[in-house]
């Protein structure tokens, strides 16, 4: 019966599905579903044409509580595996993901719609991502020794245990990234997931698990369920020891809320409304390039793209100038090749919103400087890059996130003022701040209430700098992925303090009066000798 699916599907495809998705890889795929044999199935459509592209079974919530029986059972003995094994599985998985890119990158384009390249940087994410928590998991997971109530007596040990089984609920607009990034810190922590991709995109979340499964990672340690959030959301929650989601600002307050009634972490990466400021003294050139680059990767669907640019009166033409044309040069389209810079949105409901937020503002007395409408000749769902001028806050777009190829362009009389404009926002995920003087930069940067800030980069720059905690301030969610912070929260910290010889009470025969002037006498010597 499934072949009969994936064979329809197959010859459905539009000219824009590559061979490499063949009814084989598509059955062999929706397999890796937790579902049961006779449940509803859903049809994805390829964002390029609209063609029908992959056929999947619908998980159920008594699918959904089969995979966490099936998770805790397999988790015990994950856990209780060697931390160098975990090391050596991810290493394996890293491997295979570089080697079978190609592979990664036809999914990805077909299923979300973006260009080779950016779907290139996901593997590049990825490769790094594994390695990182490969090297480093032991040092962040092994026990480590604390200093001790009383020096030399008390012998204090802090241990990390796994929470059990976390819940991974991950997004349409970074398939790969967003699908094994939070999955790879949570399994090597000794954790086993259940993890609900979104159903547009999850042929590029199963191939990753059908690669962690070929890597050495024993079954049903990572499954993944395909549903609604309406169907299946209480179900994941339900059962989770631990809740990573990333998405909308309105959804994960509710998880948030969910989580508190349990009495269970969650780690939330939500909206944004990225600013990036262009200061007096930046070279116009390379900026105008790095809004290009900040604006526009995956068509705007980007949680950490920029939507708003703040530019220095003094410069703000010649930045405009230079910004207009490098975007005016950009070739849309769609091909499995790297010759595109921007490619489609990934759903009609998207298209809608990029489209109403921007006929909002027209219609309000918005200039467009560049873009401002769809490209139907393309494809169904490409929209022009988009830039804006004359945004005021009763258009839609100025204080809501777009999350489309659309940016506003304001000015700014000094640098006290571009922070406020820029921290105006109740969101605090990204923001991009460029500057001739680095110094000049970072101590603007400073000043930003967002959770990363790159300093003549877009993005990529903190993004990319794993050891280092990414995540959002204020309406931008709660948590960190990456770094201590990305592979801690997933596990439970334990103090084991063994008190030898003699403890904070005193011996029996010595008075507690003398017990406290000889306790007190000894706290003032460690104050003295600089004793933390």
């Amino acid at each position: 019966m499934a072949t009969d699916h994936a064979t329809r599907r197959a010859a459905a495809r539009g000219p824009h599905i590559p061979a490499s998705i063949t009814p084989v890889l598509l059955n062999r795929l929706a397999a890796q579903v937790s579902a049961g044999p006779n449940v509803a199935r859903v049809t994805t459509n390829a964002p390029y044409t609209g063609a029908p592209l992959a056929d999947l079974p619908v998980s159920t919530p008594a699918d959904v509580e089969d995979a966490f029986i099936r998770a805790r059972s397999a988790q015990k003995a994950w856990a209780a595996t060697p931390i160098e094994e975990r090391k050596r599985i991810l290493l394996r998985y890293h491997d295979l993901v570089l080697a079978r890119q190609e592979a990664a990158l036809d999914l990805m384009q077909a299923e979300n719609g973006k260009t080779r390249r950016d779907a290139f940087l996901e593997v590049v994410d990825i490769a790094i991502t594994s390695r990182y928590y490969a090297r480093n998991g032991a040092k962040y997971l092994n026990p480590r020794r604390r200093r001790g109530a009383i020096p030399l007596l008390t012998h204090t040990t802090e241990l990390r245990h796994p929470k059990g089984v976390v819940a991974v609920i991950s997004p349409w607009n970074y398939p790969l990234s967003m699908a094994a990034s939070d999955a790879i810190a949570a399994l090597m922590a000794g954790n086993a997931v259940v993890q609900k991709p979104d159903t547009q995109t999850a042929l590029t979340a199963l191939w990753s698990l059908e690669l962690m499964h070929e890597a050495g990672l024993p079954a049903d340690v990572w499954q993944m369920v395909i549903g609604r959030g309406s169907s299946i959301g209480g179900a994941l929650m339900d059962n989770a020891d631990y809740m990573m989601f990333t998405g909308s600002t309105a959804t994960g307050r509710r998880i948030a809320s969910d989580a508190g009634n349990r009495l269970i972490g969650a780690s939330l990466e939500l909206g944004g409304k990225n600013a990036m400021i262009v200061l007096d003294d930046a070279d116009i050139e390379k900026a105008a390039d790095g809004a290009v680059n900040a604006c526009f990767p995956s068509a705007g669907q980007l949680c950490v793209s920029i939507e708003r640019l703040y530019v220095a009166e003094s410069i703000r033409d010649r930045f405009v100038a230079a910004f207009v044309a490098r975007t005016e040069q950009l070739k849309m389209g769609a091909a499995y090749d790297y010759g595109i810079d921007v490619g489609s949105l990934t759903t009609p409901s998207q298209l809608q919103t990029v489209t109403e937020h921007v006929d909002d503002a027209v219609a309000k007395g918005a200039t467009v400087l560049a873009g401002g409408t769809s490209r139907p000749d393309l494809g169904p769902l490409f929209y022009e890059p988009t830039i804006l001028t004359g945004v005021s806050p009763d258009m839609t777009l100025h204080a809501h996130e777009t999350f489309g190829p659309v940016v506003s362009i304001y000015s700014y009389r000094d640098v006290d003022e571009a922070v406020a404009l820029s921290n105006s926002s109740p969101y605090g995920l990204n923001t991009s701040v460029w500057s001739r003087n680095g110094a000049r930069g970072r101590a603007v940067a400073a000043r930003l209430h967002a959770g990363t800030v790159n300093v003549n980069e877009a993005f990529a720059a903190a993004w990319g700098s794993i050891d280092a905690p990414m995540g959002g301030m204020g309406d931008s969610g709660l948590g960190r992925r990456h770094g201590a912070d990305g592979i801690l929260k997933y596990t439970e910290p334990q103090t084991v303090a063994h008190q030898r010889i003699q403890g904070f009470y005193p011996l029996a025969r010595i008075s507690p009066e003398t017990w406290a002037s000889l306790l007190s006498g000894a706290l003032k010597i460690m104050r003295a000798a600089g004793m933390r």
